[in-house]
């Protein structure tokens, strides 16, 4: 898959995540995007590291929006209080 394709189902998964897990995040597009690449790289790792899935595997987009939920915790756990 492309850089293009990459950036695209980032940018679902991060929105899938964002949609799951609500919240005043204050991200945009290009957040959402980030957060779900970065997502979806977590997921795999910890998805294929556990031996649930194997690459090129449909479930891998789940594995992903967990990831996403993941970083979106991290992201709100380190953020500053306004």
């Amino acid at each position: 898959m492309g850089i293009i394709g990459t950036i695209i189902i980032g940018f679902l998964v991060g929105l899938v995540a964002r949609f799951i897990k609500p919240g005043d995040d204050g991200l945009g597009f290009i957040g959402t995007t980030i957060v779900g690449i970065v997502g979806a790289f977590v997921g795999s790792y910890l998805g294929q590291a556990f031996g649930i899935y194997q690459v090129g595997e449909p479930i891998g987009f789940l594995g992903a929006v967990i990831g996403a939920m993941i970083v979106l915790a991290l992201l709100k756990a380190f953020a500053k209080k306004k």
